[in-house]
């Protein structure tokens, strides 16, 4: 009896645990942790249904960071490269008084989701992220993703 309750609390716990909300999701891993000025992350959204979506910018980093926060310009542009938005986003990472990561992980790496202050047009075919921190690399980066739930 007791083997069948324990299958029974695995099943339950697997499709609980399934993220039903999620329709695409997908993280840019940066090189040897640190992304460059001239990195470009770009995220293919062809074929998704995006009206009327929550979309949410995540960055994942670890403690060599050196800033409590990190500025990313996010472009998102329709199928013949028409730019629809290009937008400065301010990313806090860290607590500003404390200095204890913002994200959830663990180790020392977390990542940090926040929602887009837009909403993606229905045309959006192509997401891309720059950095915009005024350094040539940001070491303690270590991907950046973006996540569409219904």
């Amino acid at each position: 009896m007791s083997k069948k309750i324990l299958i029974l609390v695995v099943i339950s716990t697997l499709l609980l645990s399934c993220d039903g909300d999620r329709i695409y999701e997908d993280f840019v891993s940066v090189s040897q942790q640190s992304w460059a000025e001239t990195d470009s992350l770009r995220f293919d959204m062809k074929g998704l249904d995006l009206q009327e979506k929550k979309t949410l910018l995540a960055i994942r980093y670890n403690e060599n960071y050196n800033f409590s926060n990190c500025y990313i310009r996010i472009i998102s542009k329709d199928s013949t490269g028409l730019i629809l938005e290009n937008k400065l986003l301010n990313i806090p990472l860290f607590d500003s008084k404390t200095g204890e990561p913002l994200g959830k992980g663990y180790g020392s790496t977390f990542t940090k989701y926040d929602t887009l202050p837009f909403s993606l047009k229905s045309t959006t075919e192509s997401l891309t992220l720059l950095q915009y921190m005024r350094v040539e690399t940001l070491p303690g980066i270590e991907a950046a993703g973006i996540k569409v739930l219904q």
